[in-house]
């Protein structure tokens, strides 16, 4: 089968819940299923990025709504996927290929102190769950990567699987026993290396609906040669333009694309476009958080969000909240979005749609542009107050 780039950009769109209504009927748990991992990141500009990934497809949910979902009733767990990321309770068998290698290499990124591990079971099994500040701190002082023993230790024991994080407390990861907190039925199966590789791509296939071996392996960070499209299920396409030979969940296939697309601000860690190179070659958008880079280098802004809008991915918007205003400090178009005068004004509604939705859901009453670029003509944009 072909497929040509329009066809693969709607088809990546559903399978991201970002076209049509599949993923919004089953709510935010449904999202987690679907999706398969939610990236976390510290940075909170309007909200987290956890909370973003929701907003984007369901619309102002209520972060409590989101908490829940992905931290409450034992929905979901957090562990180790594209980075780290909140994953379905179900999909915890699926990463004891992971856990496997970590307990096979003996550390990550510390060395582990010798009978420290002992000792965190230890206060686990007495006292119940606890965050690390009450297993002792985090740091030993210094940079941030000095950790304590202590935090070396209840990592080591969650990299492989003795203890798991299920919820947060201010944003504080709280550990418990995974004999404890994982249920049974999920803790007795006991996948091989090859189960668990194929599972994971045929839900890495459902995610992205089209997508190459190496888009396979980025989703959860497997090697592409860990990566068996066809034993997951998946069936070989070509898709024009594209050098790199393809792979698409059948069941996309099947069903024809149809339904409303979304005009929403993404995050920068939003499974859509986390991938740099499938979000070029798929979007012809080129992405980069640009948080780490020092101001007066970056170009699009501290925590730019790309502006999605009728399947394509139009700009850039660099958030920021002044009070109850929402500030955008930066809007950079795609060059192509405002060639034309028709171009322009379906962009600048876009534009006039996500940001009023933003501030609504972040609870602003107002919206301030402070700079676009380009656009043809000197072009501003007015925003009073969310509509």
């Amino acid at each position: 089968m072909e497929l040509d780039a329009g066809e693969v950009r709607r088809l990546q769109l559903r399978a991201q819940g970002l076209l049509g209504a599949g993923l919004r009927r089953g709510g935010v748990p449904g999202l987690l299923h679907s999706l398969g991992a939610v990236q976390l990141d510290t940075i909170s500009v309007l909200a987290r990025s956890h909370e973003l990934v929701p907003y984007a497809r369901l619309g102002p949910v209520g972060r409590d709504a989101v908490e829940s979902a992905y931290w409450g009733d034992g929905a979901g767990f957090e562990y180790w996927a594209h980075a780290a990321s909140v994953l379905p309770l179900d999909d915890w068998p699926l990463f004891a290929f992971r856990r496997r290698a970590f307990q096979k290499r003996g550390w990550r990124w510390h060395k582990v102190p010798e009978g420290i591990c002992d000792q965190v079971l230890d206060r686990l099994r007495a006292e119940g769950p606890l965050t690390t500040k009450e297993l002792g701190g985090a740091k030993s002082g210094g940079d941030w990567w000095q950790w304590s023993d202590h935090k070396i230790a209840i990592e080591w024991l969650l990299d492989i699987g003795e203890v798991v994080c299920v919820r947060r407390v201010g944003w504080r990861r709280v550990y418990d026993l995974a004999e404890r907190a994982i249920p049974t039925e999920l803790l007795a199966q006991d996948l091989d290396d090859t189960e668990c590789l194929k599972r994971l791509v045929a839900r890495a296939g459902r995610s992205l609906g089209v997508a190459t071996k190496a888009d396979l392996a980025d989703y959860y960070r497997i090697r592409i040669d860990q990566v068996d499209a066809e034993a997951a299920g998946l069936v070989p396409v070509q898709v024009q333009g594209w050098r790199q030979g393809a792979w698409a969940d059948p069941a996309a296939l099947a069903e024809p694309v149809r339904g409303r697309h979304a005009t929403t601000l993404l995050s920068p860690f939003d499974s859509l476009v986390w991938d740099r190179a499938r979000t070029s070659r798929v979007f012809g958008f080129d992405h980069r958080l640009e948080a780490y880079v020092p101001k007066a280098k970056r170009v699009h802004g501290y925590f730019a969000m790309p502006l999605l809008s009728g399947g394509r991915l139009l700009g850039r918007v660099d958030p920021a909240r002044e009070g109850r205003t929402l500030v955008a400090r930066q809007v950079s178009f795609e060059p192509w979005a405002v060639k034309t005068a028709a171009r322009t004004e379906k962009t600048l509604a876009a534009l006039d749609t996500a940001l009023r939705q933003a501030a609504a859901w972040v609870g602003c009453d107002a919206v301030r542009v402070e700079r676009m670029d380009p656009l043809e003509g000197g072009r501003t944009l007015a925003l009073d107050t969310p509509g």
